[in-house]
């Protein structure tokens, strides 16, 4: 033995007091000439550690306080339970666990979170076989990334994923006899979206029409107003196509007519120009009062102004007897004028119709679901789109969707809706996996709850969560 000191351990706090454990330790010589210590200090199992003024116990503590809690927070907890800490101590606490083992991953989910949005992003990936529990995070979302992971992990049998084309090829690199599965909330999120540029292509369906129109060339051309905009759409989609006639790839397509490449992919996957002019509608506000005659117009405004102004006198009065603070009386003035302002049957919105579409039908108000029988019966477009969303969301919630049912399904889309596709083009892009998504009972609900549980983590470290902490949260809280 060589000497013995005094040391001061901090253990875990008793009813809220706070307890420092006085320790007297041991020092030794070391016999091994060769060895580099020339002395040594003893520990006590399962108390001290080197180099530590804290207990293993309370080490262990602060450091669940820290993966719940984070930094300013769990600082603030455990100074009040008697274990005082700094924010940058339980941060450093977090940052020392070791990560937890992978083991072995059999249904692999995968999806993308943002680090900092539309600039830097990064990949967790969770089991859904065992817990639901994340097993690693990547930072970044390239293929060759997650290609990588799978060829370091084997034995992945099957990929639940979103539409994203990097996380399939780094599949088929990473692990090719995987069975890859399109997750089905993401077909449905992506339907809804075409569904509601099919509205805004017809929105002359959504008025009850005056007069009939006597050619029907008019509706088209009512449909697709002359106008700088479209004439520029038509143009590029005649370029482009020619383009690829001659030869061209998509690159030299956007160096020769100076466009980004991404506008030049949706140009060439467009089957025709009008898909294109359909995603750019705007609707005039105006649009519900052009069938009404000028007199009518004239005296629903008149009506309008007299009925404000006779509120806003009946208001003051009211108020002036009684005064609160000025903004706030007139807010309540002019809400109260608004809302005694007659209604005017118009055009239900585009965004509305595209709801009726695409939601139950039993869940829809008698005057929605009358008023979108009268559109399926003025627009066949329309009413093939009802019928076409239902089949969909019947092999949805069915899982039906073998691929004989979805080639039939796209098919019929085709010939009925041109607009719907891009959507359909999409589907046949991926159709081993969206086959899988539609028969499997796998899904990636798991890992988007993970990506909300990442949001809410990032949200409590007031700004630092660097990627190494932000990914110890990720594995162990």
């Amino acid at each position: 033995m060589h000497s013995r000191y005094r040391r001061w351990v901090a253990d875990l706090p008793v009813s809220g007091r706070s307890v420092v454990l006085w320790l007297t330790i041991r020092r030794f010589f070391c016999d091994d000439i060769d060895c580099y210590a020339v002395t040594f200090v003893e520990q006590i199992p399962g108390l001290t550690d080197r180099r530590v003024r804290r207990s293993v116990g309370l080490q262990g503590a602060l450091a669940a306080v820290g993966l719940a809690l984070a930094g300013r927070a769990g600082s603030r907890l455990a100074t009040r339970l008697g274990m005082s800490v700094s924010r940058s101590t339980l941060l450093r606490l977090v940052r020392g666990l070791p990560d937890p083992p992978v083991g072995q991953v059999k249904v692999l989910g995968v999806d993308e979170f943002a680090l900092h949005r539309r600039h830097h992003y990064g990949t967790v990936l969770v089991d859904l076989a065992a817990g639901h529990r994340p097993v690693d995070v990547l930072i970044g979302r390239d293929a060759a990334d997650f290609a990588g992971w799978l060829r370091a992990h084997p034995g992945v049998e099957v990929i639940c994923r979103d539409r994203a084309g990097a996380y399939a090829e780094g599949g088929r690199l990473g692990a090719p006899n995987a069975i890859q599965v399109a997750d089905r909330w993401h077909l449905w999120d992506n339907l809804p979206q075409h569904v509601e540029r099919l509205v805004a292509a017809h929105h002359v369906c959504l008025v009850e029409p005056v007069d009939p129109p006597a050619d029907p060339g008019d509706q088209v051309e009512q449909r697709w107003p002359v106008s700088v905009r479209v004439e520029h759409t038509r143009q590029r989609y005649d370029q482009t196509h020619e383009l690829r006639r001659r030869g061209l790839s998509m690159r030299a397509i956007a160096r020769e007519l100076d466009l980004n490449f991404k506008t030049v992919r949706r140009y060439l996957r467009a089957d025709a120009v009008e898909t294109l002019l359909a995603g750019g509608v705007r609707v005039s506000v105006l649009e519900p009062f052009k069938p009404l005659p000028a007199p009518t117009v004239r005296r629903r405004a008149a009506q309008r102004h007299r009925a404000a102004r006779r509120d806003h006198r009946a208001g003051l009065h009211r108020r002036l007897q009684h005064p609160p603070p000025l903004p706030a009386a007139l807010r309540h003035i002019e809400a109260a004028a608004v809302a005694a302002l007659p209604p005017l049957a118009g055009r239900p919105a585009v965004r509305r119709v595209a709801g009726w579409i695409t939601g139950l039908p039993g869940r829809l108000d008698p005057a929605d679901d009358e008023q979108l029988r009268a559109i399926r019966a003025r627009c066949p477009e329309l009413a093939a789109a009802v019928r076409h969303v239902a089949g969909f969301a019947r092999m949805i919630k069915d899982l039906s969707g073998d691929r004989d049912t979805l080639a039939g399904w796209i098919g019929a889309v085709d010939a009925d809706l041109p607009e719907l596709r891009s959507f359909t083009g999409g589907l046949r892009r991926d159709l081993d996996a969206v086959v899988a998504g539609l028969t499997l009972e796998y899904n990636s609900g798991a890992v988007e709850g993970t990506v909300n549980r990442i949001k809410q983590l990032k949200a409590a470290m007031y700004g630092r969560a660097k990627p190494d902490l932000l990914r110890k949260l990720i594995l162990l809280a």
